[in-house]
């Protein structure tokens, strides 16, 4: 018998070991031990064997013609042990087979200031009443190639941006049309203009425009096709700093709705006609990995979300039920 043992002398227990001596422990049985493990009776004293010669000590009293066996003291301490590391175990596979359900784990989601804004609030709230044990992560950022890189590189599962998508192995949904308004100060010229607006309206008119935002930038290229030269003098991310500027008649901006606070005093909203397509936003993942159930809850509860807030946007249900998922080019 040894009196002392080191660390690496145990190295060699295995769970195994300790799950035969619990259940013998509560069977005070070798049969019935087998019987709950699904293993043979010289399977399971085969364990108690192992395990006795790695602590050197008898753990279990095998007295002959008794049908019960009892443990040692030596054999009662280490099962007492053993019920703390199965215990453990146990709890390590449930949350496993719930997190592989999707039902629990950690869901990383990019997203921008208008979306954080007017989308993701009711989404977060709507999604944790359904999946309280999945912790949802966000990554913000006013570049959507910023949020679409992380996306690709497997550090964010999904990401709201918008269509078109860039090259790349990505695929969306499309969650919401955003119409663009011309954002003037409230003493402007352009108020006393017929609504709605001609982007051709636009010409000479100097603009606050966004810093790396792509909806900015292919709308900036649209009214290049018009043969507009957009006159921005000044550019920011934010869109306090912008809704500030215009109202007090800095510059005009053209915004998504859902960017512009419409209570303000200070500036007004113009409508601009169909020659500029609305911001078509999106909720994009990798389309080569595999998506848990949770993350296909979480698109499904921005769609309901983004269906409501559809509807105070004017758009119709016809235009609306012609949504199709969306895929960026190879």
């Amino acid at each position: 018998m040894r009196n002392s043992l080191q660390l690496h002398d145990w190295a060699g227990l295995e769970l195994r070991h300790l799950i035969a001596l619990q259940a013998v422990a509560e069977e005070r049985s070798f049969v019935r031990a087998a019987e709950r493990l699904g293993y043979t009776q010289s399977a399971v004293s085969h364990q108690i064997a192992a395990l006795e010669a790695l602590v050197g000590q008898r753990v279990v009293e095998r007295a002959r013609g008794q049908r019960t066996v009892v443990l040692t003291q030596a054999g009662a301490l280490l099962a007492r042990h053993a019920d703390a590391i199965v215990a453990r175990l146990r709890a390590a596979q449930a949350d496993y087979a719930v997190f592989s359900e999707g039902a629990a784990g950690i869901l990383r989601v990019g997203i921008y200031q208008s979306v954080g804004t007017r989308i993701l609030p009711t989404v977060l709230r709507d999604f944790a009443s359904a999946w309280p044990r999945v912790e949802v992560r966000l990554t913000e950022s006013a570049e959507d190639g910023q949020l679409l890189s992380l996306v690709e590189r497997g550090e964010l599962e999904l990401s709201f941006t918008v269509f078109p998508l860039p090259a790349g192995p990505f695929e969306a949904v499309e969650l919401l049309r955003d119409p663009y308004l011309l954002l003037v100060s409230a003493d402007s010229p352009l108020c006393r203009e017929r609504q709605p607006l001609s982007p051709r309206s636009l010409v000479d008119v100097p603009l606050i425009g966004p810093r790396m935002c792509m909806s900015g930038e292919q709308l900036e290229t649209r009214l290049r096709g018009y043969g507009i030269e957009p006159r921005v003098i000044f550019r920011s991310d934010d869109n306090g700093t912008v809704q500030g500027m215009v109202g007090v008649g800095v510059g005009a901006a053209l915004l998504p709705r859902l960017a512009i606070d419409l209570t303000d005093p200070s500036t007004r909203a113009l409508a601009l006609d169909d020659e500029l397509p609305p911001r078509i936003i999106c909720l994009a993942w990798h389309r080569d990995r595999y998506r848990t159930p949770a993350a296909r809850a979480f698109v499904e509860a921005a769609r309901a979300v983004c269906a409501e807030l559809q509807l105070e946007l004017g758009e119709s249900d016809s235009a609306a039920a012609a949504r199709r998922p969306l895929a960026s080019p190879a």
